[in-house]
Parts: structure tokens; C-alpha cells; sequence
């Protein structure tokens, strides 16, 4: 199986997760009012992960290497977990360039 982003439901709002093949999220969504927004969202990933200074290298407060994906007009449009090792976050960053391009869209929203 390869990656894919599982679009889903949070109370009234949604959001999407890009999942790698064994299923952990890789990249996670703000949230959204609509489903239409958060589709746009998921395009804006796949906008982006072509730039070469889309992704934000940052140190999360517990000084783990984490990511964020920025789109063009400066807005976030993903945020990763947070990694131990700076060498991991190097690969998830090189796994959602890869594939989030070419990945399906699993809807559980509806």
C-alpha cells in the first residue's frame, strides 16, 4: 500500500492527515469548516511539497526536529510529529515530497 490522505471528520469541522503505508500520519491539517476547504487544503499540499523552501525546518519545544509545510501565500498547510533525531525528520520530509503528490484521497468524512 502506498501513502494516502484520509480526509475526515472532527465534530462540524474537518481535516486530513497524509498517512504513510503503515498507516501513521506523516503530515497533519489544520482544521476546516467545509469539505471543499479541506480538499483545497490537501491541493495546497501537493502545491507545495514541489517548492523548495515549502518546508519549514523547526525544533519543537521539547527540542525534537519537526516540520511544517508552507504554502506559497506564507499560510501552513501541514505539521509533522515530532522526531528524536534530526536524520528521521530529514526522511519524513523527503517521504511526503515523494508521495503526496500522486497519493489518494481516502474521504471518511461523509
Amino acid at each position: 500500500m502506498k501513502p494516502y490522505f484520509k480526509l475526515m471528520r472532527s465534530g462540524s469541522q474537518f481535516h486530513f492527515a497524509l498517512c504513510a503505508s503503515n498507516h501513521r500520519t506523516i503530515l497533519a491539517s489544520e482544521r476546516y469548516t467545509t469539505v471543499a476547504s479541506a480538499l483545497k487544503g490537501i491541493e495546497a499540499v501537493r502545491a507545495s511539497v514541489k517548492r523548495e523552501n515549502g518546508f519549514a525546518r523547526k525544533t519543537a519545544r521539547n527540542g525534537e526536529a519537526m516540520f511544517n509545510l508552507v504554502a506559497r501565500n506564507g499560510e501552513i498547510v501541514g505539521t509533522s510529529e515530532t522526531y528524536r533525531r534530526t536524520a528521521s525528520c530529514e526522511k519524513c520530509i523527503a517521504l511526503v515530497r515523494r508521495s503526496a503528490g500522486a497519493a489518494p484521497v481516502r474521504n471518511l468524512a461523509t
